[in-house]
């Protein structure tokens, strides 16, 4: 039996999310059948996190066990070309030492979500981005997002069905980039929780839009209550970016 970790790329928009699914198709699925077909073997492919319905993959890692001999590069030849033709790439495949896990052995993850900040409609874009016509003060959403950064209760950014048995969780960044139109907000953690990302944008472009502060985003932090919560970005513009392992 050998392991082998993949590097994942996946458009979100047909998906339940990356998690199997009984009510709808999802990434873990796709490739999980390709891996089928292309070994004859019923396998588990393990990531090193959950996304929703509609959340993208830029670098998802996971892991798959697997006995039949095969070098990482047919193997990471044969699953793209057995999971068409879902939109799911597999950029890169290794092996791994068997203790390895694509979850567990996960010590930081980093999203990104993408803004397009104008008034014509999405094209090219559409399903990959949140457009917002309003004018955002990106300044303004990087000073109010420092509030948010550093070891908190997020209990008020917690989606209801959060499964994670602690709100508490040290965010190590969250940084608003503008270029153009396009303003890029950079989240790092740990672990997160259900939600948190979209959460926290939501409430990030109401301070862009003028119509909360800092002090109101410190306000509903402090709370501690899904009420206080502004609301949810769509799932549009996340992307799963990367996933940090020790050296």
């Amino acid at each position: 039996m050998t392991r082998f970790a993949l590097t994942v790329e996946f458009d979100g928009r047909p998906f339940m999310g990356w998690q199997r699914q009984a009510h709808g198709p999802s990434v873990q699925q796709a490739i999980e059948t390709a891996a089928k077909l292309v070994t004859g073997e019923d396998v588990i492919v393990n990531a090193a996190g959950r996304t929703d319905a509609g959340v993208h993959g830029l670098a998802m890692r996971a892991h798959l066990d697997i006995e039949k001999s095969l070098t990482p590069f047919r193997l990471m030849e044969a699953l793209n070309a057995c999971v068409r033709p879902h939109p799911v790439a597999i950029l890169a495949c290794e092996i791994v030492p068997d203790d390895w896990h694509a979850r567990f052995s996960c010590i930081g993850r980093r999203y990104l979500y993408r803004i397009v900040n104008r008034r014509a409609p999405l094209t090219l874009e559409a399903g990959r981005a949140w457009r917002i016509p309003a004018e955002l003060d990106a300044d303004a959403m990087h000073d109010a997002a420092a509030v948010l950064v550093g070891l908190h209760d997020f209990t008020t950014f917690r989606s209801a069905h959060c499964q994670s048995a602690s709100p508490v969780k040290t965010l190590d960044r969250l940084d608003v980039v503008r270029s153009g139109d396009r303003i890029e907000i950079h989240a790092a953690a740990r672990s997160f929780l259900h939600h948190q990302v979209r959460s926290m944008v939501g409430c990030l472009a109401l301070v862009g839009e003028g119509k909360w502060s800092a002090d109101d985003l410190e306000d509903a932090l402090e709370a501690r209550d899904r009420a206080a919560l502004g609301f949810n970005a769509p799932p549009d513009g996340l992307y799963f970016a990367r996933a940090v392992y020790p050296d």
